[in-house]
């Protein structure tokens, strides 16, 4: 009888709690918090304005305590089946550590709670749904891709060990020398014009092996992230066709029993007066 009376009430909390206002609340307060914690790092700022500082450090966490309340009152143990809502409960908890003794150094993990923003915000929700979903896939070009650092890290020492030990000496070394040519980064200079001074073809290998990570196995992360992005995104507006049709068929359905006791009630309408 009271498990009956309180689903009503604790729906309707569900539902306010979800709700725009007090969802862009929270938001508003994950921004207020990241300043003042980035301001905690000044000791000048820290000296001068640290009290107020920490005061609404203090209350914007209250708020997130009361908020994470609210939601288990309203869910119960359907709280915990949402991987967002444990994640916000672990950041609040995390929090919650005590700024002195051995856990203390928990205490810089408070900046976490600006993570927030992902499971508040629908659109960076989503971006890190795909990003998840496509790990899998970049796994896999990783994996390619260390082959072909290996290859060339192979081929690197055998070619140029001799003359450049620092760059070539192991296939360490080599492999941690093509990453740099791989970002572009001073790849040049730094390195392929002097190995190019002793060995003047020495073009055609960084030349390939650019062509080969740079310009190809890396275009394939941004490819395969894109294509998760662009399903996931059809999978939501799937979903929302979905449920908007079955939206339309129970309207209509309930558009259709309620011709039917109209019916039903001017038939026996008709039969009454014809007794009469």
């Amino acid at each position: 009888m009271s498990t009956s009376a309180e689903t009503p009430w604790r729906q309707r909390l569900g539902e306010w709690i979800e709700g725009p206002v007090p969802t862009w609340t929270i938001v508003g307060l994950i921004v207020i918090n990241a300043i003042t914690l980035g301001l905690e790092t000044s000791s000048d700022i820290m000296a001068r304005f640290g009290d107020p500082i920490t005061l609404i450090g203090n209350l914007v966490l209250g708020v997130f305590v009361v908020e994470i309340g609210l939601k288990l009152v309203a869910w119960g143990p359907r709280f915990f089946r949402s991987g967002w809502n444990v994640f916000d409960f672990l950041i609040v908890s995390i929090s919650l550590v005590p700024a002195s003794g051995p856990l203390a150094v928990l205490r810089t993990l408070r900046i976490l709670r600006v993570l927030r923003l992902l499971s508040m915000i629908s659109a960076l929700r989503t971006l890190v749904e795909g990003l998840l979903r496509a790990i899998p896939g970049i796994g896999w070009i990783a994996v390619l891709l260390l082959l072909v650092f290996y290859v060339f890290g192979v081929m690197g020492t055998s070619l140029f060990s001799e003359s450049f030990p620092q760059w070539f000496g192991s296939v360490g070394a080599s492999m941690f020398s093509l990453f740099q040519v791989m970002t572009l980064e001073s790849w040049s200079m730094g390195i392929a014009r002097p190995v190019m001074e002793v060995y003047p073809w020495a073009w055609l290998y960084f030349v390939s092996f650019i062509l080969v990570c740079s310009f190809t196995v890396l275009n394939l992360f941004i490819g395969l992230i894109v294509s998760t992005m662009q399903s996931l995104h059809w999978e939501e507006e799937e979903e929302k066709r979905t449920a908007s049709e079955e939206k339309a068929h129970r309207e209509r359905v309930e558009v259709i029993e309620t011709l039917r006791a109209l019916d039903k009630r001017v038939i026996e309408m008709e039969r009454m007066l014809r007794e009469k």
